[in-house]
């Protein structure tokens, strides 16, 4: 038998860049996350350890989340379709895995790569 327990639970933003950092760099066509500013122009890709620095989350209200992504793209991809994918895995992810509404994902391009074989 169960008993339901009241209570809050808060997730940090930094967990919830965390989540959308890691999906991000399993979508096809992502080569990393970028900083959010560029330094002389050019896309600064950030290191697996530091991918929430490229997730922005803003707190609309107290259950609705806004996702900022700053993506580096594999030369060749059709952007307009890595980043639809990119949406939809991290909507998905956020509202299935740490239950949270999420208003908008905005996916910022800050470069392109070329993969090296």
């Amino acid at each position: 038998m169960t008993e339901t327990i009241q209570g809050t639970i808060t997730i940090a933003n930094d967990v919830l860049a965390d989540i959308a950092g890691f999906v991000a760099l399993e979508c096809y066509g992502v080569v990393g996350m970028a900083s959010p500013s560029l330094r002389d122009g050019v896309a600064q890709l950030l290191s697996r350890d530091k991918l929430r620095k490229g997730v922005v989350i803003t707190n609309d209200d107290d259950a609705h989340v806004r996702t900022d992504l700053y993506i580096v793209v594999e030369h060749g991809t059709n952007l307009a379709e890595v980043s639809r994918n990119l949406v939809d895995r991290v909507k998905y992810a956020l509202t299935h895995d740490a239950d949270v509404q999420v208003n908008a994902v905005n996916v910022h391009v800050q470069g392109i790569k070329v993969r090296k074989p």
